[in-house]
């Protein structure tokens, strides 16, 4: 029977070229040791995905903890991986501060990138000419920005300029309880209409998630578990075996506050906005 499966991969990359203040990944640099590591756990996860049956329908998103695409392999991992007619989608976080000329070797009709704005970290002009790069090659992508106060001129800004089918999302920020003051979760849901989803924690001890079934999470070593946010491994994705892991499990944790977490809870109902871009954060409607 073909397999139908959302893999979110995070392999042992832990560097990246920014040092955004509010960001709770990459702060070191890495040696070439180990960088060598991931680039051979990502390189085996790509064969994996290969060696499976053509039929397969499998979507793939990596959330490395750095800055993927400023690395060659993850630049090739995307381009074979659009190739092989088991994968149905291919899509990365970045921070798009790559260059983009490895995109005229994939198929855009599988490539998704999910793009972040850090206005710490370089200027808007800079980072709207690579969206405008990007929209004029037909690449599917999707931006967004970390709702902080400070940034909420550049959010204005960047909605303004960027093509209007392009989404802007705003990520909450929840550090700190109460953040925002009145009228500015207002102000931002006019932005991003989905903000809301965003803004809050949801209850999810003992609910229906995809999370562990159709959905699941993959690290550089091939252990599986559910998603990012529980850490209890299922089993090992290059365990011919593994499917037997695959089955419906209500949620263990008491909520769930980030996107890529609360938008495969069925009661949500976030599939059916976002459709054929629940990966890369692109609404149905701009798809």
């Amino acid at each position: 029977m073909a397999l139908t499966l959302s893999i979110l991969y995070r392999g042992p990359l832990s560097s990246c070229n920014y040092d955004c203040a509010y960001c709770p990944f990459a702060k070191r640099r890495e040696s070439a040791e180990e960088l060598e590591v991931d680039r051979q756990a990502l390189e085996r996860f790509v064969d994996w995905t290969a060696l499976r049956p053509a039929e397969d329908r499998l979507g793939i998103l990596f959330t490395p903890w750095g800055e993927g695409l400023i690395r060659r392999w993850y630049q090739e991992a995307l381009v074979r991986l659009t190739s092989l007619p088991q994968v149905v989608k291919a899509a990365i976080q970045t921070n798009l501060s790559c260059g983009l000329d490895w995109i005229d070797r994939c198929d855009l009709r599988k490539l998704g990138l999910w793009t972040t704005f850090h206005p710490t970290q370089t200027s808007r002009e800079r980072f709207l000419a690579k969206c405008l790069d990007l929209h004029r090659r037909d690449a599917r992508f999707t931006v967004g920005v970390v709702g902080v106060r400070e940034h909420f001129a550049e959010i204005e800004a960047l909605r303004r300029e960027l093509p209007a089918d392009v989404y802007l999302w705003v990520n909450a920020f929840k550090d700190q309880a109460d953040y925002y003051r009145e009228g500015e979760a207002d102000w931002l849901t006019r932005i991003d209409p989905l903000f809301p989803f965003n803004n809050v924690r949801h209850p999810s001890r003992g609910r229906p998630c995809r999370a562990g079934h159709t959905v699941i999470s993959v690290d550089g070593e091939g252990t599986v578990r559910r998603c990012h946010f529980i850490k209890t491994p299922l089993g090992n994705l290059y365990d011919p075996a593994f499917e037997g892991v695959l089955q419906e499990r209500p949620c263990t944790n008491d909520t769930c506050g980030c996107h890529i977490g609360y938008v495969h809870m069925p009661e949500l109902k976030l599939y059916e906005v976002f459709g054929d871009g629940v990966l890369e954060r692109i609404p149905a409607q701009m798809t």
